[in-house]
């Protein structure tokens, strides 16, 4: 199964993992030296860097085989009339009549705060293929939500910004 991404998107995960592996010659460094100090049955600090070493190496671990799954989009050249990955939709709630902006991404760089979904959250999910005017229904925490889309738009890489 491969999982979108925009170009940017995928720059933030390589620069994440580039700077986890930067990390690891600091550990190993403190490793050497808690062993360095004897008796490594009661060393705290050789069990502290030995617990982070194993942590940094999940974390690279996790990244790289993540990273093998992403299908790398480019959002900036994508058009269409079609609420897909990379579209920036308007949603009007039916029963409040508030709107709701947000960009469709995928999981590993959506962030809510900054007005942007995962295509395979309950609401992205059933955005997707859905065209200007169609009406979705959503089971939230808070009960059944039903939305109309007002508005499909393709801003690219300016919705990072």
């Amino acid at each position: 199964m491969t999982i979108p991404i925009s170009v940017e998107g995928y720059r933030g995960l390589e620069k994440e993992l580039e700077r986890l592996k930067q990390e690891r010659p600091a550990i190993i460094q403190t490793i050497k030296e808690a062993r360095e100090e004897g008796d490594l049955s009661e060393n705290a600090g050789y069990d502290a860097a030995r617990e982070r070493q194993g942590m940094l190496e999940a974390k690279i671990a996790h990244l790289e085989s993540r990273m093998a799954q992403l299908q790398i989009i480019d959002i900036n050249i994508m058009d269409g009339d079609k609420a897909i990955f990379g579209a920036t939709v308007e949603l009007e709630d039916l029963h409040s009549g508030e709107t709701k902006i947000y960009t469709l991404l995928g999981p590993d760089e959506a962030d809510y705060a900054k007005g942007s979904i995962s295509v395979q959250s309950p609401v992205g999910s059933a955005l997707l293929g859905r065209e200007v005017g169609d009406e979705i229904t959503v089971d939230a925490p808070r009960g059944r939500i039903s939305y109309e889309l007002i508005s499909i738009r393709f801003l690219g890489s300016k919705v990072a910004e």
